[in-house]
This record gives C-alpha cells, structure tokens and sequence, in this order.
C-alpha cells in the first residue's frame, strides 16, 4: 500500500540530523550582512526563513525526542554526530545578534540567556557521552570538522554578549568579561580542534566521502573568531576589555588571514572530492556548513574591515556576501526539492508482504 505522508515523516523525524541548525546559522548571518550593507529588504527576508527554520527544527527536535528517544541518544553518543548539537546555541545567539542589529536588545539577551545554558549544558555532556565516555578507540579516527562547531557555539556567546554591552548598563562589567572569557575559551578551543583534525588528516587513511562539508567549518570558526574580536573591540572601556583590547584586535587580523588562507584549501578538496573521486554532490543537511561559513566570512570582513579600518578587508567581505547568498539561494531551492521528494511526494504503492 501507499507509504503514508505520517510514516515518512516519522522517517524523517527520526532522523533528524543534529546539526540542521546551521540552516538557522546560515540564514541568519547572511541576513545580519545584508543588513549590514543596507539591503534592508533581503535581510529582512532572510530572517524570515531563519525564524521560521528554528521554530521548525526546535519543534522537530522535541518531537524527535519525545518518539525517538533512542536515536536522540544515539547521536549524543556518536562524536560524528553529536558534535552537530552545538549548532543550536550557535543559531540562538546569531538570531539575537540580528535582533540585536534592529533595536530588539532585550530579545537579543534573552536568547543570549538560553543559548548559555545550552552551551554550558552541552559542553558538559556531549563531549563525554561522545568521546570521553565511548569505549571504542582509537576515537581520533572519528574527528571530523564537526567538532570545530565547539568553537563556533563558544564564540557565538562572545559575539552575543558584546552585542548587548553598550546597552546593558547595570550588567555591562559581567557582560564584557562573558565576551572575553568566550572568545579566549574559543582561541583555545580553536587550537586544540585543528591539532586534532591536523593528526586525523595525516595519519589515518583518508577516503573521499571521509571530506564532507562539515570541513568549512574550520574557516567558519576562524571567520567567528574575527567577528567575535572585532565586536570586543568596539565595546565600551570595560576594564577587561582596555586590557585585551590590542592584543584581540591583532589576532582578529591573523585569524582573518587564517581563515582566507583555508578557503582556496577547501575548493580544492571539494574539487578533489567531487571531481576528481566522482563522489555525487547530493543535497543533505551538512551543505549548510558550507553556507554558513561562507556567510560569516562576509560579516566578520565587513566588521574587521570598520573595527580596526581596514578598507580592504571591508571590501572582501562585502563582495563575499553575494557569493554567500547565491550559495543559500541555491542550498534553499535543493533542500525544497529533496522535502518534497522525500517527505511531501506520495510514495509509489508496495507490495503488501506476505504473512
């Protein structure tokens, strides 16, 4: 009989992957960069879509939880998967970011608020339950770019809260130490991911499907890192912030280098990938972390560009957000297609087995 339009969204809630906020991520930094630029109108119907997408997956998440539990479960224990979780406090904090952008402060501080829970919830369990606690070794042979999303949810927090610093008067001090605290935790973090994906790369076999987009998410965390410093930079002189303020202002500039540097680095394995190993290109949920990315270097250009005055990078990131919207307009039009596929299109009939 026909397969059902409940029985394939079961399916397809069921799995669910847990980084399909990054959809939220992609669409929402890509608006907060069209409003940057004053394209008010796309920036505004860019944070339609990221909206809707959060309420939609936050939505799909607790039912997935609630029915499948189990594969919730799963997925807090597998590191290539469970790393995806972090996307949600990523999202969070860049919705506030762009709320933060329209005047909406105190919207900007309550998502702040649940995303820090959230971080601190997570960075807590998922790296137990995914590579402390998991009894089969080596784990190195599982790292993949996922796990950069650790740094790009720990600086999201960063860029959240200096966001809201100038216009928090009585929380301004614990704000500005959020941020620094943040943004080094992320520096850090940065470091010790890359040491890890560095040693995956080189001494383990490497098959091409091994290369998937999740790897942008390297030069998006360095990206993230940029904006984060660049936003600290402007803050208000919060004491911790005079202290910091030259010295993340420079590393602003060379994580700016590192993450230009990753981005021809990236093309070519993809090329290497798709071409040259003729693995399909198929739309799934982590073609987002190749959009994002591509979005956050434009904003964080066009911020580093106005921070420190430097016309030049200002200018990168403006001409880098264009390719970033043709990426997602493209991204949306596939990920339209494969739901109705895969979802919405009634199945064709099977045979009913034999009992």
């Amino acid at each position: 009989m026909a397969d059902g339009l409940n029985a394939r969204m079961g399916r397809a809630v069921e799995g669910l992957a847990p980084g399909y906020f990054a959809l939220v991520m992609a669409t929402g930094i890509i608006s907060v960069g069209m409003s940057l630029e004053g394209f008010v109108f796309l920036s505004r119907a860019l944070l339609g879509v990221g909206v809707g997408a959060f309420g939609v997956l936050l939505c799909l998440t607790l039912w997935r939880f609630a029915a499948y539990r189990f594969a919730v479960v799963e997925d807090f224990t597998d590191p290539r998967r469970g790393l995806g979780f972090f996307t949600f406090v990523a999202a969070t904090n860049v919705l506030g970011v762009r709320a933060g952008l329209a005047g909406h402060d105190n919207t900007t501080a309550i998502l702040l608020a649940l995303s820090g829970l959230a971080w601190l919830a997570l960075g807590y369990t998922v790296p137990w339950t995914a590579i402390l606690g998991r009894r089969q070794r080596p784990v190195m042979t599982t790292v993949n770019g996922d796990w950069f999303l650790t740094v790009v949810a720990t600086q999201s927090v960063a860029v959240a809260a200096a966001t809201i610093e100038p216009v928090f008067d009585p929380a301004r001090h614990a704000l500005a130490v959020l941020a620094i605290v943040s943004w080094s935790l992320g520096v850090f973090g940065y470091a010790a991911v890359g040491i890890l994906v560095t040693i995956r790369l080189t001494t383990y076999e490497l098959d091409p499907t091994d290369l998937t987009p999740p790897y942008w998410v390297s030069m998006g965390a360095a990206a993230i890192t940029v904006l984060a410093a660049a936003r600290i930079v402007e803050m208000t002189n919060a004491p911790m912030v005079a202290i910091t303020r030259n010295l993340v202002a420079g590393l602003a500039v060379m994580f700016w280098g590192l993450a230009t540097w990753l981005i021809p680095a990236l093309v070519a394995a993809g090329w290497w990938r798709h071409i040259r190993r003729r693995i399909p290109l198929r739309y799934d949920a982590t073609l987002w972390s190749i959009i994002f990315p591509l979005g956050m270097y434009a904003v964080a250009g066009i911020y580093l560009g106005k921070a420190d005055r430097l016309p030049v990078v200002n200018a990168v990131g403006s001409a880098e957000l264009w390719a970033a919207f043709a990426a997602c307009t493209v991204a949306l039009v596939a990920m339209s297609t494969h739901i109705y596929h895969t979802v919405l299109r009634p199945g064709p009939a099977r045979e009913q087995s034999p009992n």
